[in-house]
Order: structure tokens, then sequence, then C-alpha cells
């Protein structure tokens, strides 16, 4: 008994990172405030309607910060894939480095490498695409909306939604800063992300 004990032991410790993520159905959301329900009940965002959507066939994790930016997700992921261990990561981040106007270069190589360190860990990646506002200037929101797609190019993730399609001109959907959804918005919040989400769920 004792030496299979001992060969259990040794044979759970070999196993990487990668194998563990390969049996697991966790879904790591990991954002900024439009993920992690800024203004309203953690039920109403989106991350947990997804719960809802998928039952208990898979767990919903909503690692998500208000205020986060990419520099900050790239220092919290490593615990965050060691602690999940998910089989699936949804990075949506980057609104805030955009917001403060943050190199975009800089903003691409964090996401980049947030993207490397997820698959190192077994996951499946999906990316989640946000915008500026014109009233930033045209050559930096031209850089920054093209550096989502261009990430799943060279990476071949799916293709990014636009987290806010079909709300981000309709005042009446986003609360009184004008920059975070509300609670109505959320379904279609989901809607935006699912056709990418379902072929990451189909993978092995």
């Amino acid at each position: 008994m004792a030496r299979i004990v001992l060969f259990l032991s040794l044979w759970m410790s070999l196993l990487t990172p990668a194998a563990w993520a390969a049996d697991s159905k966790t879904i790591l959301v990991f954002g900024d405030s439009l993920s992690a329900g800024y203004g309203m009940a953690l039920p109403q965002a989106w991350p947990s309607l997804l719960q809802q959507k998928l039952g208990s066939d898979w767990k919903v994790v909503n690692a998500s910060q208000s205020g986060e930016t990419t520099a900050g997700g790239l220092t919290r992921l490593p615990s965050a894939l060691k602690q999940h261990k998910p089989a699936i990561v949804l990075l949506e981040l980057g609104a805030n480095d955009g917001l403060r106007g943050l190199p975009v270069a800089a903003a691409r190589q964090n996401l980049e490498k947030m993207i490397v360190q997820s698959r190192a860990a077994g996951a499946r990646v999906g990316l989640i695409a946000t915008r500026l506002p014109p009233n930033f200037g045209a050559p930096y929101t031209t850089k920054f909306d093209a550096m989502f797609a261009e990430l799943a190019k060279t990476h071949r993730l799916p293709t990014p939604p636009f987290l806010l399609d079909g709300i981000a001109d309709q005042p009446n959907l986003f609360q009184p800063d004008q920059l975070h959804p509300t609670a109505a918005a959320q379904p279609r919040l989901l809607a935006n992300v699912w056709p990418s989400l379902q072929p990451l769920l189909k993978a092995r």
C-alpha cells in the first residue's frame, strides 16, 4: 500500500499545468470594470449570466477588477492561473490603458504575454476587444482598435468581439458616468462574447 501511495504522489507531482487544465471545466474571465460588474450586483454582470447559460457543465470564475490595466493584469495572472487552473481564459483588458493614454505598444506587449502565459498553463484563450471614443485622436484610436485583431491573428485566436457592440451608441444603456453599461445591457454583452467563446468550449 505504501508503494502505491508513493507512486500516486510521484505521478501527481509530474502532471504539467497543461494536464491540469485539460481536465478542467473552468472559464477564467480576466478583465476590468466592464466585466467586474461595476455599479451593479455581481449576479447581474455578464460573467454571471454566462454561468447561468452554461449551467453546471462549466464553472465561471470572474477574476476581473475595476480599474485594471494590462500591466496590472499581467502581474495578477500567474497566481490566478495557478489557483483556478482554467481550461479557458477570456482576456478583457486594455480599456483603462487607452483611457489613460498609455502607449499602445506596451498594452499590446502585456496582452501578448498574458496570452502566452495562459497557453503555457494549458488554457485556450479568447480575447475581448474594447474601443475608445474618437476624441482621443485618430492615430491613437486606430492603433488601439487594431491591436486586438492583430494579436488574434498572430496567435490564432477567435476573432475578438467588441464587448459594447450594439450598445456603445445608446446612452440609456449606460450608467450616469457614460462609461459603464447598466445591468439591462449585460445580456447584450454576453451575446457579443458568446460566438467567439463557442469554439473554445468545443475544442480539446
